[in-house]
């Protein structure tokens, strides 16, 4: 079993930055698609930035410009950079990927990891 493992988060004053980073526990071909959601108390999960094996990013309009989602290949991890952070970011955020375990095998879709907090106040 592959598991997504989270790092980054915490607390942080409006205006700053947080990264928040992806990787597979286990040795894996290649992570072939990626996205952040976020969950706020009260309000359901939502796609904040996605990548897609092309390259192609989508960013929610609410982190366009704020929040950049990259891919490491050598390491399979993927990030999302998030600056200028408002106290509405504040959420659980969680990464989701879709990854090959080897390279003539099936792409295996919504694997998740466990989330991590981003709490943004003063």
């Amino acid at each position: 079993q592959v598991h997504l493992v989270q790092s980054g988060g915490g607390l942080v004053q409006p205006g700053g930055s947080l990264r928040l980073s992806c990787a597979a526990d286990g040795n894996i071909y290649r992570i072939f698609e990626a996205a952040w959601y976020r969950q706020a108390p009260g309000k359901p999960r939502e796609l904040v930035a996605e990548m897609r094996n092309s390259g192609q990013t989508n960013y929610a309009d609410s982190v366009q410009g704020r929040f950049t989602i990259s891919k490491d290949s050598t390491t399979n991890t993927v990030a999302l950079q998030m600056n200028s952070l408002k106290p509405e970011d504040t959420a659980v955020y969680y990464c989701n990927a879709a990854i090959q375990r080897i390279q003539i095998g099936p792409i295996e879709y919504d694997h998740w990891g466990p989330g991590t907090q981003v709490t943004v106040s003063s």
